[in-house]
């Protein structure tokens, strides 16, 4: 029969001779939907990008730009000094981050705290977010930085790096409570009472139940956090701590150019784009849990 799975010549083609085969025409390789999108994503991405490059370079004051924020010579000689202060940045980022991770986790457990008999830690909790939240950043460093060490009490530290901490500290810790109580919102009340039908108290339940649920699920959203926080590192420089903004600053004074800016914004890209990139595969992972749990 014709056409068969058979015969593979089509219908209204001579049958092929015994012992031989027809050779089939092969047409030219075809893209799959992914691979169509690939090169569309790719193409107009070229076109975006070089047209923004064609402007820019083709703008009437370009060569002076250029020498003002893109001087080779400039961007070598100053990054040896930008890089090395940027080790101040990253104590300030490891030390701070320690701190908050365990303040914030405090406040949110006080947050999260039942019963009438809480009321008043609840408030002073709820209380103490509020603040730092509302309050910027830059006035919270200043009023630390320069304000306790004004009051010259006997015993109490002089240091900019020591106040940069604690502001650090204090801000961060007002966010990343709200994460943790979101995290611990998010394990379900009959997690508790089946631990507490177990025989364990309530603060038993907390650790050994409920926050481990919740810290899980909120490691995401803490890097996110983190990021913010390793950028913000900068702002202590107005208290006169010497780390990598503050550099940059320096050697712009030096040299009446801003290349040193660029540098500082290549370092923080370098840095933080990793980071940012491992948080999103976190939360493919998770999300990838939570559709197999779910089937």
């Amino acid at each position: 029969m014709a056409g068969s799975a058979a015969d593979p010549t089509g219908p209204g083609e001579p049958p092929a001779p015994p012992g031989r085969s027809v050779p089939r025409v092969v047409g030219p390789p075809r893209l799959g939907a992914a691979g169509r999108s690939t090169v569309i994503a790719a193409v107009s991405t070229a076109v975006v990008f070089g047209g923004l490059a064609y402007v820019v370079v083709n703008a009437p004051n370009w060569p002076a730009v250029q020498e003002s924020f893109f001087n080779g010579e400039v961007f070598w000689s100053s990054l040896p000094a930008i890089v090395a202060a940027f080790r101040v940045n990253i104590a300030l980022f490891l030390i701070s981050e320690v701190l908050i991770l365990g303040v914030g986790l405090v406040i949110a457990v006080l947050r999260s705290l039942p019963g009438p008999v809480f009321v008043p830690v609840r408030f002073l909790a709820t209380v103490y977010v509020d603040i730092f939240r509302a309050l910027p950043g830059v006035l919270v460093i200043y009023i630390l930085g320069f304000g306790i060490p004004g009051l010259q009490i006997p015993g109490v530290p002089t240091s900019p790096f020591f106040y940069a901490v604690v502001a650090l500290t204090l801000l961060y810790s007002a966010y990343v409570s709200e994460v943790y109580r979101a995290g611990i919102d998010s394990v379900h009340p009959s997690q508790d009472a089946a631990a507490r039908s177990l025989g364990l108290s309530r603060f038993q339940s907390l650790r050994f139940v409920v926050l481990p649920q919740a810290v899980r699920r909120v490691v995401p959203p803490l890097l996110n956090d983190f990021i913010g926080l390793q950028k913000d590192t900068v702002l202590v420089s107005y208290i006169g701590v010497v780390e990598i903004f503050r550099a940059s600053q320096i050697k712009q004074a030096a040299t009446f150019n801003f290349t040193p800016y660029i540098a500082t914004a290549l370092i923080f890209i370098v840095v933080t784009i990793p980071l940012a990139r491992f948080t999103d595969w976190l939360v493919a992972r998770d999300r990838k849990r939570q559709l197999a749990g779910a089937r």
